[in-house]
């Protein structure tokens, strides 16, 4: 991208931004799915459950999905640089304190810094970029390179997760994500401009604390319900309480004078309709992609490096479709592309059903890689849909709304799936342990194991000459667990599709919108029509 720097300077505070932005987006997602491709070797050091598993993902979601949409209000409040740091500074926290991690529960606490980290970073970002870059027109090449650093960082974390863990422990993974945010905060403290909205808007405590109370318990019932049993007494307290706190946080929007997510846009049957399908969609993919790591790990018995070669088939084939399905946005209803893509995505994940403990790389790579085309062709015509299906003054807020909601379908994901999972794979390990042998004391034992530490344990047990059979057992239980959740998975897609066709009936405004660019997907403002893409990407509708 080329940048004409007259004498004024003042691109040069303009790249200065783009460049903290990208920066930002980057250390954002980077423990994503660096974390997700390691998950194997955290299980194997730490001793976690299943169910502890699933936590280190979420404790990074939940407070990401929970806090994005005040960070962005509080950002056009008490100022954006202000917030951007603090966002690096969180992110560093986490980083510091997941690298110091002896236990499961200081990972936590780690990953939720950083999840902190990330739900600031987010909206900041493009709100930074919106204001150094007011032309619309010329604000895609920018929002066009944020979004290439977001799919680099989903990309490149699990090669870096491989190389490390080729040479070090675990939590040396987080070795990165200390120094790059503090680097960007000191020199985003000198050359970083601030800005914030020219009329203000107001916090939304209510909103805030009820939106945090409903997720956490939610996430944290479905989490122990699955591990043990839903008529536990704390886990049908937490569901109680997530329907308290959701019913809490609409009547909180209704009375608001400045809400935090205005309830009226769900009168769109347009953004409804995105809205659900982003919640439904990342819950099947997120919770796929924890089982695809555990799959790797614990049936194929792959390193991390081999594991991550295989999943940037899918962050590969995402950002090479991306541009095509931009320029399509011109000519095509979105209905039909984000229809399309869903379906290709149900294709994928039921195809995935047929891979045992022996399907080799090429077999599984076309697999991954029409997942990834799927995802590329729904991210983009789904989030434009959603910011040019409300009123202007709006769009900013439909955008952030419609990423909170993808993050609470990220959050369940690898909550409801681990869940069958488990549940799944010990009901059938007792009948494969009995086919391959074993039997007995032992076979109680393992099954006990299993039970109590996760599936992960059993290939820590001492079993003498019963461990090949007792693994090749272990091997097929987890396969009977994984299928039944790649068909559930499928068939949530194959529901969201459902959901787009009866909803998106008119094709709307983003199907005939200029691009802002190729790859806005996850920035939830391509295709908007001009209007549109100048709110989305600031989270404040009073810009």
């Amino acid at each position: 991208m080329n940048v004409t720097i007259p004498a004024s300077g003042r691109p040069d505070r303009r790249a200065a931004t783009l460049v903290m932005a990208c920066l930002g987006v980057f250390v954002a997602y980077l423990p994503v799915t660096t974390v997700a491709v390691s998950l194997p070797a955290i299980q194997s050091a730490l001793n976690a459950s299943t169910a502890q598993l699933s936590w280190v993902q979420d404790a990074f979601v939940l407070p990401m999905a929970a806090f994005i949409l005040t960070a962005g209000v509080f950002g056009d409040v008490h100022g954006r640089k202000k917030v951007f740091l603090a966002g690096l500074l969180f992110s560093a926290v986490g980083a510091a304190v997941a690298l110091s991690a002896q236990s499961v529960h200081v990972l936590w606490i780690g990953q939720a810094f950083a999840g902190l980290g990330a739900a600031t970073l987010l909206p900041t970002t493009l709100a930074l970029i919106s204001h150094a870059v007011p032309d619309h027109r010329e604000r895609g090449k920018f929002i066009g390179l944020w979004a290439t650093a977001l799919m680099a960082a989903l990309a490149v974390g699990p090669l870096i997760a491989g190389v490390i863990l080729d040479h070090a422990a675990w939590r040396w993974i987080y070795l990165v994500s200390v120094p790059v945010p503090l680097i960007a905060l000191g020199f985003a403290a000198r050359l970083l401009p601030d800005s914030r909205a020219p009329h203000g808007r107001k916090l939304d405590w209510p909103g805030q604390l009820t939106a945090a109370l409903a997720i956490t318990a939610l996430v944290y019932g479905v989490i122990e319900g699955g591990a043990g049993s839903f008529t536990d007494v704390k886990v049908m307290v937490a569901l109680f309480t997530a329907v308290v706190g959701g019913v809490a946080f609409v009547l909180a929007e209704r009375r608001s004078d400045s809400p935090m997510l205005d309830l009226t846009l769900f009168r769109s049957p347009a953004f409804t309709a995105t809205t659900l399908v982003a919640m439904i969609t990342f819950l099947a993919l997120i919770g796929f992609f924890f089982l695809l790591s555990l799959y790797f790990g614990l049936v194929q018995q792959l390193d991390t490096l081999q594991a991550a070669l295989r999943l940037l088939m899918v962050t590969g084939a995402a950002i090479v479709v991306g541009q095509p399905v931009g320029r399509l946005m011109h000519r095509v209803a979105p209905r039909v592309l984000i229809t399309g893509g869903l379906l290709v995505i149900s294709g994928a994940l039921f195809s995935l059903t047929g891979v045992d403990s022996g399907t080799s790389f090429a077999s599984i790579a076309w697999r991954l890689a029409l997942l990834g085309l799927g995802i590329g062709t729904v991210l983009t015509p789904m989030t434009a849909t959603a910011v040019a299906s409300v009123p202007y003054q709006q769009a900013g807020m439909a955008a952030a709304g419609n990423n909170a909601f993808r993050q609470v379908g990220g959050a369940l994901g690898p909550a409801v799936l681990g869940a069958l999972l488990s549940t799944k794979a010990l009901d059938t390990l007792p009948g494969h342990l009995t086919d391959a042998g074993v039997t007995g004391a032992t076979q109680r034992n393992i099954v006990a194991t299993a039970d109590a530490d996760g599936l992960g344990a059993v290939a820590h047990m001492s079993l003498g000459a019963d461990t090949g059979r007792a693994l090749g057992a272990l091997s097929d239980s987890f396969l009977d667990g994984m299928r039944l959740c790649l068909v559930v998975a499928g068939s949530l897609t194959l529901l969201a599709a459902l959901v787009c066709v009866l909803l998106l009936r008119r094709p709307g405004q983003a199907s005939s919108a200029p691009v802002a660019s190729a790859h806005t997907a996850a920035t939830a403002t391509a295709g908007t029509p001009k209007a549109a893409v100048a709110a989305a990407v600031d989270p404040s509708p009073n810009r």
